[in-house]
């Protein structure tokens, strides 16, 4: 029997939500990975039944109950997306919190710190005008050298290439066509380390 690549993965789909009614029929928890599979399967199925799709997403989040999933799934999995085939063709099935909400300080939970803390302490601290003269929206990331920059982006510093970004790591700032943006920006200096021989 010959299957196309999408048919395969359907019934991978199917073997890992079988899976998963099994260990439900029996009172064993569900991990994520047959979870998932569980909660895509049952999109499938209704989605080939002609099940309206706001239906399809609410009823998605009934599948699994929240008793029956191992700790940290719900953090774990914070959306599911699945192409399902409905009968006037493939559509894209985003379901967010399909094993409900995360516990607030269970595996995965994010903690922060009660006071501020300070990004880049000790060092040069300005302000910058980015200057978009291209036709293109332009994104600059936390670390890039202002330097290093696509030659469209005008920098309103003296030497760029001294500087970077005052954001987060990771954060992304968009600069529009035709855009100026002043953003505050610090310095990049090396670390020397010294080793005593």
């Amino acid at each position: 029997m010959h299957l196309t690549p999408r048919e395969q993965e359907r019934l991978l789909l199917s073997s890992g939500a079988d899976l998963a009614r099994r260990r439900l029929a029996r009172g064993a928890p569900l991990g994520a990975a047959e979870a998932v599979a569980l909660v895509c399967d049952e999109i499938c199925e209704m989605a080939w039944d002609d099940v309206p799709l706001e239906e399809v997403v609410e009823r998605a989040r009934t599948v699994v109950p929240a008793g029956s999933l191992v700790p940290g799934v719900a953090a774990a999995v914070p959306a599911v997306q699945v192409e399902a085939l409905f009968p006037h063709g493939t559509v894209l099935v985003h379901v967010a919190a399909p094993f409900g909400d995360p516990e607030a300080d269970g595996p995965g939970a994010v903690r922060t710190q009660a006071t501020p803390v300070e990004l880049a302490p000790g060092r040069r601290h300005e302000v910058a005008t980015l200057h978009n003269t291209g036709a293109q929206p332009i994104w600059v990331s936390s670390h890039f050298p202002l330097a290093a920059l696509n030659p469209a982006l005008e920098v309103s510093l003296p030497d760029p290439a001294a500087y970077r970004l005052d954001v987060p790591a990771g954060v992304a700032v968009r600069v529009g066509p035709g855009e100026r943006k002043e953003i505050g920006v610090v310095g990049i200096e090396a670390t020397v380390r010294v080793t005593e021989r």
